[in-house]
């Protein structure tokens, strides 16, 4: 029973951490071109991914969109 309260007590770690990484990421005022917040957006679920691409473009809207937020095939549209 301990080794599944540690397991499950270091994946909630785990979790906060790319979490809190991932929203400082989209929340952020410098740059959407962050590498780490790029790869964790790109493979977040898609409505979460589309919360933080949305994020992004407000803030960022005259830039073009990081790799996870693009739309088009051209990758000059956001999502």
């Amino acid at each position: 029973m301990r080794i599944i309260r540690l397991v499950f007590i270091l994946a909630i770690g785990f979790a906060g951490v790319i979490g809190s990484r991932w929203y400082s990421y989209v929340t952020n005022t410098d740059s959407p071109y962050n590498e780490s917040g790029i790869e964790i957006n790109s493979r977040m679920p898609g409505p979460l991914r589309k919360w933080g691409c949305d994020r992004l473009h407000v803030t960022f809207g005259n830039m073009l969109p990081p790799y996870g937020c693009q739309a088009g095939a051209d990758g000059r549209d956001w999502l």
